[in-house]
């Protein structure tokens, strides 16, 4: 009689144990939120994004499941993002491993201030000064790192600009210092202080300042590295300086590629940009037919290397041919003497128009022509003078390829009523022609919008049909942001600082 009760308590003993090790295996098993882990730089990695180090694998104990450790900094998981566009990140989402167990973060150790302090996890920032000859602006670029061996994904911009541009202060440094101090007050409200000395600051300026007399130019560039230094950001070497017209034009490209998409593409499309600045203008594009190259002068061809590729561009800036410089070329003003007494008129202008104009920190008496004839056939053979001649035509162009136009392409459009300035558009060369003339034939009415109106849409409509050679039906997409980005070279610039795109 007690075999069949030992049997009884034997087998519910079994049972309760087995259910005992059921409930300890689902406990160890199911998600535990925990801590992603981030890789912080090493000493000799200046400039780099994020690189895969080879995991250290521990001793293996009987029974206990093993993972890599990582012997770094852990940091928290970042807040969930937002959905980024489409167009930022056209590759596949990394997949993540299972959960790993949470182990306690170790003890950060303070890098040495000779090393480069970028920062290393999968989320960082970079801070680009686009000093202009209009105005300066700042752009603050929030990263994730998702491929170490790829462009980061842009999670955000913060955009800030103000006028004028530095060279407006050509005889007075300090207060053009004092313009850059006013935007790095909004990086430090925008980069989270913990960020703040991992992140790098970078200023390069454009056509305003190769106007300039070289002395002048340096003690504004001696300036802005003053005030960079009292920063708490991150001051690499050479972090301010003039970038030559061909960098402008090729980071631009890369801006307005990688914003849509095209950068990642195994097809090899591309566009092409131009870019219409106050003081110079650019084009850029990847040339599909030989004969663009062999036709083009050397200077205008220009490599750099990304993604182990090397891109071979068409791309050439013209310092004096950017919308101001063009103003005054065309009155005869610019580089002109006497100007305390001279006055500038142009048939561009409205009759009665008589004003001082301001460009790169020097005044100009400008005029319309009071008993004189103004319209649009006398703009244009003004403003031809400014571009026959000077302005090299690609045999490519007149054939299909895409083009985005920005900068005050944009700008003008929208003052004379071709585009939405909320949403940009596709325009025809032939409506910027189209929209000159109803300008300049009617000036009184666009007055209030600008005097010069008829002047700027004039040029533009010379510049894409004289100077590049542009077919009346070549659709230029026109844009001041894609996927809520600025359009300019300052993204690519940024690119060029942590990647190195060997611009040559």
């Amino acid at each position: 009689m007690a075999t069949p009760s030992l049997l009884l308590t034997l087998s519910v003993w079994l049972l309760a144990g087995s259910l005992i090790a059921e409930a300890t295996y689902y406990r160890h098993h199911r998600y535990i939120p925990h801590f992603y882990r981030y890789r912080e730089h090493s000493a000799n990695t200046e400039n780099l994004l994020p690189e895969v180090s080879n995991p250290v694998p521990e001793v293996s104990q009987p029974g206990v499941p093993t993972y890599p450790e990582i012997p770094e900094v852990f940091h928290p998981a970042p807040e969930v993002l937002p959905p980024i566009p489409e167009a930022f990140h056209p590759v596949p989402e990394v997949v993540h491993p299972a959960p790993e167990p949470y182990h306690p973060p170790e003890v950060y150790q303070a890098v040495s201030e000779a090393s480069s302090p970028v920062n290393m996890s999968r989320l960082f920032y970079g801070i680009m000064f686009d000093a202009g000859s209009t105005g300066t602006r700042i752009h603050i670029y929030k990263f994730i790192q998702k491929d170490p061996v790829e462009l980061p994904v842009l999670d955000n911009e913060m955009y800030h600009a103000v006028k004028p541009g530095l060279s407006a202060y050509k005889d007075n440094p300090e207060e053009g210092g004092n313009t850059i101090r006013q935007l790095l007050k909004i990086a430090k409200k925008t980069v989270p202080e913990e960020e703040w000395r991992r992140t790098p600051v970078v200023l390069k300026a454009t056509a305003g300042l190769r106007l300039l007399p070289e002395d002048k130019a340096n003690a504004l560039l001696k300036e802005v590295r003053d005030v960079f230094d009292e920063s708490p950001f991150f001051v690499p070497n050479n972090s301010v300086s003039i970038m030559n017209g061909t960098n402008e034009g090729i980071l631009a490209w890369v801006t307005v590629n990688f914003l849509t998409g095209h950068l990642y593409s195994n097809t090899r499309r591309t566009v092409g940009i131009l870019d219409l600045g106050g003081g110079s203008t650019q084009i850029t594009f990847l040339p599909k037919s030989r004969k663009t190259i062999q036709s083009a002068p050397p200077s205008y061809i220009a490599r750099f290397n990304l993604f182990n590729h090397t891109y071979q561009l068409y791309t050439h800036s013209y310092l004096g041919n950017g919308l101001y410089a063009a103003r005054l070329a065309t009155l005869g003003a610019l580089g002109s003497d006497g100007l305390d007494w001279k006055i500038f008129t142009s048939s561009c202008l409205p009759k009665k128009f008589r004003e001082d104009v301001t460009f790169g920190g020097t005044t100009y008496k400008v005029s319309g022509i009071p008993d004189g004839y103004a319209g649009y056939k006398l703009c244009y053979y003004e403003v031809m003078k400014v571009i026959k001649g000077i302005v090299h035509q690609p045999y490519e162009v007149k054939g299909s390829s895409i083009f985005y136009a920005f900068s005050y392409y944009f700008d003008r459009a929208v003052e004379s009523g071709l585009i939405d300035g909320s949403r940009g558009g596709a325009v025809e060369v032939r409506d910027f022609k189209k929209r000159a003339k109803e300008v300049c034939n009617k000036m009184t009415k666009y007055r209030a919008i600008s005097p010069f109106l008829c002047m700027d849409m004039t040029y533009i409509t010379c510049l894409l049909k004289e100077g590049f050679g542009f077919k009346d039906s070549t659709v230029l997409q026109l844009a001041k942001k894609v996927n809520n980005v600025e359009t300019s070279w300052a993204l690519g610039a940024t690119f060029d600082y942590f990647r190195n795109l060997n611009i040559h």
